[in-house]
């Protein structure tokens, strides 16, 4: 199947991009994609969708206050996204300025600490290595002058709430500078009651890039180079799914980047290689999956690489009729919108 990125697109009203999360984390709608025809549920239902011996894939990744506002020595204006903190004294970022910086700029960042800019990085050079002049070192500042980097179509700036609800209950490892926003539906009374029913939970971590919001820029989407993104595999992780194989159980990715991850480690048998490592794995149509069953996610945008992701778990048109229904039916899309529970399609 020769596909392009128009294949992926699909009209959606501006008004159902979800500004604001659900007054409760379980309180979103979740919309069930199991045949020809989506059922509407609630995603309060999901512990009634799942069964003895599942396993639940979380990625326990945390945001961190990853945007900066600043000036280049030359006094433009700019605004930096830290993409991944290397060590204590580097970072790569995307800048947004009227001119980008040139290799050896310095630029001040919150009017507190200074970094100088050396050079460019990433697939298409599009991203910025930058280093600490200043004592002190990156997660500290972050922490201290950096503001939460919600995503492009959320118009809001960050406020109070979103510190809170834009972590999953479970961020435990800082590094992404974007949720796993699957996991914002789940409260510590849900994980308590799926733990109660004997569905296991286990962890990956894969810290999300700002690349995830990087336009594929091609038409063929077989000429789209994927970004790189870090994540970890613990031992008690892999051993968790392998006695889940080993017992038929189902594994149920919460999240494309669980799922990513699992995928990028995965084996033949369907068990997983523990470890850290780095992984680009673009998946679309015509992937044969080795180590998820199911997927919960929530929906994505038009002519994203996560879009094609989905349609490659679910089936092409399995996601467009399901993507059509939440259009019609006023689903909430995107990072604080509705959740989807997604069955593999048979088909490869």
């Amino acid at each position: 199947m020769s596909l392009t990125v128009d294949d992926f697109d699909f009209p959606l009203p501006p008004e159902l991009i979800a500004q604001h999360p659900a007054l409760e984390r379980t309180g979103s709608r979740l919309l069930h994609v199991c045949g020809q025809q989506p059922v509407d549920r609630k995603f309060a239902d999901l512990p009634a969708l799942l069964q003895a011996g599942d396993l639940l894939v979380f990625n326990d990744t945390r945001v961190i206050k990853a945007r900066f506002f600043g000036l280049k020595d030359s006094g433009g204006r700019i605004e930096v996204m830290l993409e991944r903190i290397v060590d204590a004294g580097h970072a790569i970022c995307q800048i947004r300025a009227s001119k980008a910086p040139k290799a050896g700029c310095l630029l001040r960042l919150a009017d507190a600490f200074t970094v100088r800019m050396t050079g460019r990085t990433g697939t298409d050079d599009d991203l910025f290595a930058l280093e600490l002049v200043d004592r002190g070192d990156f997660w500290d500042l972050a922490e201290r002058f950096g503001t939460l980097p919600l995503p492009p179509y959320i118009e809001h700036p960050a406020e109070g709430a979103d510190e809170a609800r834009y972590q999953t209950v479970y961020a435990r490892q800082p590094g992404a500078v974007a949720a796993p926003t699957a996991g914002l539906h789940f409260d510590e009374a849900m994980l308590a009651t799926l733990q109660r029913q004997g569905i296991d939970a286990a962890f990956v971590t894969l810290h999300v890039g700002a690349g995830t919001y990087r336009p594929v820029r091609v038409d063929k989407i077989a000429d789209h180079r994927m970004h790189s993104e870090r994540y970890d595999i613990p031992q008690a992780t892999a051993a968790a799914i392998a006695r889940t194989r080993a017992a038929r159980g189902r594994v149920i990715a919460v999240g494309t980047t669980s799922l990513r991850a699992l995928e990028s480690a995965g084996n033949a048998d369907g068990t997983v290689n523990a470890g850290a490592a780095e992984t680009d794995i673009f998946i679309t149509p015509g992937y044969r999956f080795q180590v998820v069953d199911r997927l919960i996610t929530n929906f994505h945008l038009p002519k994203s690489t996560l879009l094609m992701l989905v349609s490659a778990f679910t089936g092409f048109d399995a996601i467009r009729r399901a993507y059509a229904h939440a259009v019609t039916e006023r689903y909430r899309f995107f990072s604080y919108g509705d959740a989807m529970l997604l069955e593999k399609s048979d088909a490869v």
